[in-house]
């Protein structure tokens, strides 16, 4: 019997997904979210997470982000916010999938059995999670999460991109262009400022976890240089 946290703070809605899982043998634990979610989950250990975006403590998105950095269990985002933007961004932060209010119970039963298989069953793979690893230095590329010594720390999307890129490549340079390219779809539409900016931030999760080694090669690109 697979173990479903589910974080929701409206009781009605919570009763009435915890009756509908129940009826499927998940066994269920409701957080409505005004404790720790994080110890909620490290004293579970679900299976599945489902999380609404509105929470009272701090909301879905934050949680979501936490989680990640600590299982690779399926999330699955159950909200009334319908925006493109919070589906982005609830998949950005690490979600496998996002349901919107109101919903079909049949359809939360299917995603979630689809995660599930995809997680665990048939069409899991039980290796090693895909890595990076150089110098000391280990980069998830299903969570974009950086690991050096004891420090971890989690990147955005676009920032374990380049940072992948970089890793790969140390200790030869990246080009610009080969940057662009990978990262956006279409490097004409992208201000030239807004790979500076993601360089920016590269360097700055680096130096948090103890990395100093990212250098701009001035009219050319960047390298990452470990081995001093």
């Amino acid at each position: 019997m697979e173990t479903i946290l589910l974080v929701e703070d409206d009781q009605q809605i919570a009763l009435l997904l915890k009756e509908l899982l129940e009826r499927y043998d998940f066994n269920v634990i409701h957080e409505d979210g005004f404790g720790d979610v994080v110890a909620r989950f490290e004293e579970a250990q679900p299976d599945v997470i489902l999380l609404d975006v509105n929470l009272p403590k701090f909301d879905g998105f934050y949680w979501c982000r936490q989680l990640r950095m600590k299982t690779r269990a399926p999330i699955l985002f159950i909200s009334a916010r319908v925006g493109e933007m919070d589906q982005v961004m609830a998949l950005e932060y690490g979600a496998d999938d996002y349901i919107v209010k109101p919903f079909q119970g049949a359809v939360v039963i299917a995603k979630i059995k689809s995660q599930i298989r995809r997680a665990y069953g048939t069409l899991s793979n039980e290796s090693d999670e895909r890595t990076v690893n150089k110098a000391g230095i280990t980069l998830y590329l299903d969570r974009y999460i950086v690991e050096h010594g004891d420090r971890s720390i989690e990147l955005s999307k676009k920032e374990g991109l380049i940072l992948e890129m970089l890793l790969t490549a140390s200790p030869r340079i990246v080009s610009r262009g080969d940057l662009l390219e990978r990262i956006w779809d279409d490097e004409a539409f992208v201000d030239e400022n807004t790979l500076n900016v993601n360089i920016t931030r590269v360097r700055k999760r680096l130096t948090e976890i103890g990395v100093d080694g990212l250098e701009t090669v001035r009219g050319v690109g960047y390298k990452l240089v470990l081995d001093r």
